[in-house]
C-alpha cells in the first residue's frame, strides 16, 4: 500500500480544497492517471497515481486539506479486473410511447417516465420544478405542482413561501479574491476616471477583415487584441499607470504583461498575456482563447496566474454599461471595458447613432496623477478610435511631417 499526499504548491500555501475526485473509491488507476483535482488560494492542479492498483480515498470532495496530508491510498499488490465481456446482442425492443417524450428533457435533470411525458407535452421549463424523488428525481407530482403555480416563483426548483437558508463554505479561490480585495481598497488611495470610445472603426475593421482573419490564423478577430495592444502603447508613454510601488521605491515596467480578468464558475481568476507589445493581433488573440479555456477548465499554472503589470476586465460580455473596476494589487491600474450601445452624438455639429463603449481607469492616486491617468485614457480613446495608430503609433502624416 502507498499514500499519495497533497503536494507543495508554493511557499506560502499550506492547505488546499479538494475539488473532485475524478476516480472512485475502490476503482483500478493506472500509473500516472489523474486522480484527483485540487484547489489552492492561487490556482488548480491535478494530482496523479504514482502507481497503478486500487484507489482508496483518505477525503471527501470539498474537504480542506494540509500540504503533506495523506489524499489517498493505492494498493499496488491488488490484481488488475479482468475487462468484462461484452453481453451477446439483445433482440431490438419497440420503445415505450414516453421514450420520445424523455428526449426533449436535458440528459443531466432525472425525471420518472410520466413526469417525462409530461414535461415533454406541456414543454415545462424543468428549472422550475423541485424535485421530491428518490435521489434528486422529478415525480408525476413535482411537475404538476410546478404547472399549479405558474409564474410565481422567482427561485427555480424552491417551494412557494420557503424560509430556507444555505450555507456553503467559501473555496480558497473565493477567500483569496475577498482579502485581495480588501486589501486593495485598504492599501491604495484608489480613484477612477471615465472616457468613452466610439467603436465604429474597430467594428468595421472586424466586419471587413473576420473571415480572411479566421482563415489565416485560425482564432476570431476579437476586441481583446485591439485593447491590449493599445494599453501596451498607452503604457510605454505613461509608465507609471505600467508602475508599482515597493516599500519607499517605485518599481517601472519596461514590458507590458497584461492580466485579463476571467469569470469562471468558482470565481475570478486573472491570467497574464506576457509582453504584449511585441506579439500581433493573431498571437494575443490566440493566447487569449488559450488562458480563458484553462481558466474554465481550472488548468491554469500559478505562473500564469501571476505578475501582471496592468489589467483589463470587461463587463461589456455581462451587460454592463459602467463600472468602477478594483485594482488588481500590486499594480496600479485597471482597465474597464463596458457595454458597446448605440448612442445619439454629435459629430460636427449634427445627431448621429454611433457604437459607444464607456471606459473606466481606476488607478492608484500614490503613484498615479490626474495628469497620467487622463493622458493615458486619452491616448487608449484615440487609439482605438484610430486603430491604424496601433501599426506605428503615430499618425502617419504627422510622422512624415516629423511632428
Amino acid at each position: 500500500m502507498i499514500s499519495i499526499k497533497v503536494p507543495t504548491v508554493g511557499e506560502s500555501i499550506t492547505e488546499v480544497t479538494l475539488l473532485k475526485w475524478t476516480k472512485k473509491e475502490g476503482e483500478w488507476v493506472d500509473r500516472d492517471e489523474v486522480i484527483a483535482e485540487l484547489e489552492s488560494e492561487k490556482a488548480t492542479f491535478e494530482v496523479n497515481a504514482e502507481q497503478a492498483g486500487i484507489l482508496f480515498q483518505k477525503a471527501k470532495e470539498g474537504d480542506s486539506i494540509l500540504i503533506g496530508d495523506i489524499l489517498a491510498d493505492i494498493d499496488e499488490t491488488a490484481p488488475k479486473p479482468a475487462q468484462a465481456e461484452a453481453p451477446a446482442a439483445a433482440p431490438v425492443q419497440a420503445a415505450a410511447p414516453v421514450a420520445a417524450a424523455t428526449a426533449t428533457v436535458p440528459s443531466n435533470i432525472k425525471t420518472t417516465p410520466v413526469a417525462a411525458a409530461i414535461i415533454a407535452d406541456r414543454k415545462v421549463d424543468t428549472t422550475q420544478i423541485k424535485a421530491s424523488g428518490y435521489a434528486g428525481k422529478i415525480t408525476k407530482t413535482d411537475v404538476l405542482e410546478a404547472l399549479s403555480h405558474p409564474g410565481k416563483n422567482a427561485f427555480p426548483g424552491q417551494a412557494l413561501f420557503t424560509r430556507e437558508v444555505r450555507s456553503e463554505k467559501m473555496s480558497n479561490l473565493r477567500k483569496t479574491i475577498s482579502r485581495r480585495l480588501v486589501e486593495s481598497k485598504n492599501t491604495t488611495a484608489m480613484l477612477t476616471t471615465f472616457n468613452e470610445v466610439d467603436m465604429t472603426a474597430i467594428m468595421n475593421i472586424r466586419k471587413q477583415f473576420k473571415d480572411k482573419f479566421k482563415e489565416a490564423h485560425g482564432v476570431n478577430l476579437g476586441f481583446m487584441s485591439f485593447f491590449t495592444k493599445a494599453c501596451a502603447i498607452a503604457l510605454s508613454e505613461w509608465p507609471s499607470v505600467n508602475a508599482f510601488i515597493d516599500g519607499d521605491q517605485v518599481l517601472y515596467h519596461d514590458y507590458a504583461d497584461i492580466s485579463i480578468a476571467v469569470s469562471t464558475p468558482r470565481g475570478l481568476t486573472v491570467p497574464v498575456l506576457r509582453n504584449v507589445e511585441s506579439l500581433s493581433m493573431a498571437e494575443v488573440e490566440k493566447k487569449v482563447i488559450e488562458l480563458a479555456g484553462k481558466a474554465r477548465d481550472s488548468k491554469l499554472t500559478a505562473d500564469e496566474l501571476t505578475g501582471g503589470t496592468f489589467t483589463i476586465t470587461n463587463g461589456g460580455v455581462f451587460g454592463s454599461l459602467m463600472s468602477t473596476p478594483i485594482i488588481n494589487i500590486p499594480q496600479s491600474a485597471i482597465l474597464g471595458m463596458h457595454k458597446i450601445q448605440d448612442r445619439p452624438m454629435a459629430v460636427n455639429g449634427k445627431v448621429e447613432i454611433l457604437p459607444m463603449m464607456y471606459l473606466a481607469l481606476s488607478y492608484d492616486h500614490r503613484i498615479i496623477d490626474g495628469r497620467e491617468s487622463v493622458g493615458f485614457l486619452v491616448r487608449v480613446k484615440a487609439l482605438l478610435e484610430s486603430p491604424a495608430l496601433l501599426l506605428m503609433g503615430k499618425d502617419p502624416v504627422a510622422s512624415l511631417l516629423e511632428l
